[in-house]
Order: C-alpha cells, then sequence, then structure tokens
C-alpha cells in the first residue's frame, strides 16, 4: 500500500486529516498513515465528553480533547502510542465490521516482529489476555476508514486521571487496575525500540518498500488545515450542549454501552439522541428524521429500526431489539 505523511502530533489536525482522507482522498486502492498524537484525549462520535474526562485534570495538564468521526470509547494517546489509519475502496455495503479483514497487515507486521498478538473480542489486539490496541471502522461514500492504536509505552497514571477518574483516593486503584488489563509492547518486546516498531510496520505495509508515499498537493493540505480549523478544533464539535431530554435511558451489551435520550411531545418524538462506544459502521443520525413524528412506543421505533438499520450498520452490533428494550413506554 502507499501511504500519506500526516503533518505533526498536533491531535486536532490529525483527526481532521483523518476524516478528510475519508471524505475526499477517493484513492482507487488502499492507502495508509501512521502518525502519533501528543498529550491527547480522544472522544468517540457518539460519546458524552463530560462524562468521559476528568476536565481539572485535563485543563491542569493542558491536555487536547477532540472528538473523532468514528465510533467507539474515549483514548488517551501521548508520543508512546502509534497511530495507524487505513483508507480502504469497498464495492458492496454490509453492518458487519469486519475488524480482522483491515487489521490483518498490521497484525502480520506485528508477529513478524515477535509480538504474539490476536485480534479478539470486538475490536481489540491483545498479548497474553492484554490489550495493546484498539480500533474502529467508518464507511462512507464507498471507503472505509479503519483507524487504530498500538501502545507502545503510554503513560498510564495520566491516562487513568485524564479518564472519568477524578477523586484522587481512586486514581491508584484504577491505574492498577488499567495495568492489570493494557499490555505495553515495549514490555512485551523490550529489545525492539518505537522506531523499530514503526519501521516494521512501514516495511510491511508498504510490501517492503514497493509502494512509495502518495504525495498530498497543497491545495488538500490546506482544505485539510480548513476542515480542521472550521470543525474539529470549535468547542461546538467536541463538547457541544445536549438539550434536555424528556426520556433517557442506558444500558451495556455485548456490543457496547448504549444512551437514548428522547424529546416528546404529546406521546410523539420530536427528536431522538443516542449516545456511547458502540461500534457503528455508518452514522446514525442520517436516520434520526425517521423517528420524528412516531408514537414513543417499543413497536414503533422497533419498526423503523427494522426497516433503517436491517444490516446493523448503525450501531454495530447492539441488536434492534436491545435498542429498543431502552424502552421502558
Amino acid at each position: 500500500m502507499r501511504y500519506v505523511s500526516y503533518f505533526g502530533t498536533d491531535v486536532v489536525t490529525n483527526i481532521a486529516m483523518d476524516s478528510w482522507l475519508l471524505s475526499n482522498l477517493k484513492a482507487d486502492e488502499p492507502i495508509f498513515a501512521l502518525w502519533r498524537n501528543d498529550n491527547a484525549i480522544i472522544i468517540g462520535r457518539n460519546q458524552n465528553t463530560y462524562a468521559e474526562i476528568n476536565q481539572d485534570f485535563v485543563d491542569e495538564k493542558n491536555i487536547n480533547v477532540v472528538r473523532r468521526a468514528t465510533g467507539g470509547g474515549a483514548v488517551y494517546d501521548d508520543l508512546g502510542v502509534l497511530c495507524f489509519s487505513l483508507f480502504v475502496p469497498v464495492t458492496s455495503k454490509t453492518g458487519t465490521i469486519d475488524f480482522g479483514t483491515f487489521i490483518k497487515p498490521v497484525l502480520k507486521a506485528l508477529q513478524d516482529m515477535g509480538i504474539p498478538a490476536e485480534l479478539t473480542g470486538r475490536n481489540d489486539l491483545l498479548v497474553d489476555g492484554k490489550k495493546i490496541s484498539g480500533n474502529a471502522q467508518r464507511l462512507e461514500h464507498g471507503y472505509v476508514l479503519h483507524h487504530g492504536t498500538l501502545m507502545y509505552d503510554v503513560n498510564v497514571d495520566t491516562m487513568t486521571r485524564a479518564l472519568h477518574v477524578s477523586d484522587d483516593k481512586f486514581v491508584s486503584k484504577a491505574a492498577k487496575s488499567v495495568r492489570s488489563r493494557v499490555g505495553m509492547i515495549r514490555d512485551i518486546k523490550p529489545d525492539l525500540s518505537f522506531e523499530a516498531l514503526y519501521e516494521g510496520l512501514m516495511d510491511e505495509l508498504t510490501n517492503h518498500g514497493a509502494d512509495g508515499e502518495l504525495i498530498l498537493t497543497d491545495e488538500q493540505k490546506q482544505s485539510i488545515m480548513d476542515l480542521r480549523n472550521d470543525q474539529f478544533a470549535k468547542w461546538e464539535w467536541t463538547y457541544g450542549e445536549s438539550p434536555a431530554s424528556d426520556f433517557h435511558n442506558q444500558k451495556r451489551f455485548s456490543g457496547g454501552t448504549l444512551g437514548i435520550s428522547i424529546n416528546l411531545e404529546h406521546g410523539l418524538i420530536q427528536a431522538i439522541d443516542f449516545t456511547g462506544d458502540f461500534l457503528g459502521l455508518e452514522e446514525w443520525r442520517d436516520i434520526a428524521d425517521d423517528f420524528k413524528g412516531i408514537p414513543f412506543t417499543k413497536q414503533a421505533v422497533l419498526a423503523v429500526l427494522e426497516q433503517k438499520n436491517n444490516q446493523l450498520q448503525y450501531f454495530g452490533t447492539i441488536t434492534n431489539e436491545e435498542i429498543v428494550s431502552l424502552i421502558e413506554a
């Protein structure tokens, strides 16, 4: 595969590049990128930012926060995390997210470097039961963006304090819990430097150097920066203001956490909002208007879902029946 070079370690720019390349590159072959973020939190597309971060600690440590365009959960990145993005043209639309297909070259590169990783769970790479990588996807206009992280040597204490935990008396316990579940490539393969990890992935993904760089034009680079400044750098995108709702519920399913908020008038749905770390392949907001004006009942909501979400493309593996189980009317 050919590769694209990102501009640096600013997370807002990098997330904007991910989104721009998915929407605008239109390559007729798979393209990839390897990149890093410095001191950053990346929020999933459908998450409530305030609920996911310790804002006081984030402000104190000048941690950059940005919302990405794909689903999944919040992650903390520093220069000890290697991120990868794959932009792949697809010929058919499916609601099944086949992470294995897209992550296979990354997995092979890791195994060739002596890291016995395996794909398991919803979207993770594990070594001896510990997570070294999380992944997410998005489908748009015939292209899939598959991106993920590889944890080489992330600062677990900062990660723990920045994500959700705000009470100091729980920080030590939380950090120990994270360390028990998260694997660091540096610990798994002490003789492998970060630079060697980068070079090993680059070698495998470029067909051992046979495929070169796709050079962006100055106009394309400016367009990426415009998207960064006009959308991803704005408070409205990353934090936003959630309107008050008449009904709210949330549950944890095998396919992720899903919350539902509904505004009602005379028993009819006027607005609906879904939040959580679910891994939808397509944007659920595209069908939001289909819920407007229908009765606030399980049967009415299920009817819309069975028509519009028949391939489970909007909420990952969370089923339509599970979604309507959130409605207690």
